[in-house]
């Protein structure tokens, strides 16, 4: 006859290996959800990206002709208006005007971004930019001619 002993053994063992099924079951199922979420997460992650790159891209200054010369807009200084959204040489005019411990003239910004400033035909552009920028309003100029970021 069989052992009742060993029969309780093969019981309990089974009990326990049910338990642990519906344990894996459960977890299982848990982990199929997240998967599913993260499936939908980078859908919309997908969707949202291009919708954020088409919308940077009609929003970036765009060329335009002057005298049959292509320029580079630059954009008035607006709420929405970021930063990025002007030319990178611009960008990095406005950092140095920026960095400066006060208003600079326009030789200091030309040192600063690597404009040879012993050369006034190289200075002259430079200028022109700063100025371009007070036209927009990301600048100000002084009366004595030093450029200060707005207040």
């Amino acid at each position: 006859m069989l052992d009742p002993e060993l029969l309780e053994r093969i019981t309990a063992r089974r009990a326990e290996l049910d338990d642990l099924e519906q344990q894996l079951a459960k977890q299982l199922a848990e982990v199929r959800a997240e998967r599913d979420e993260l499936a939908v997460a980078e859908r919309v992650l997908g969707r949202v990206s291009k919708q954020l790159a088409t919308e940077r891209a009609s929003a970036a200054p765009t060329p335009g002709q002057v005298g049959g010369r292509t320029v580079m807009l630059i954009p008035d200084l607006e709420p929405g208006v970021e930063e990025t959204m002007l030319p990178s040489d611009y960008q990095r005019i406005l950092a140095a005007v920026r960095q400066a411990a006060g208003p600079v003239m326009a030789r200091e910004v030309g040192e600063v971004v690597g404009v040879d400033v012993n050369v006034k035909a190289k200075l002259e552009p430079l200028r022109g930019k700063l100025v371009r920028l007070v036209d927009r309003g990301w600048l100000r100029k002084l009366p004595d001619g030093r450029f200060t970021t707005r207040l």
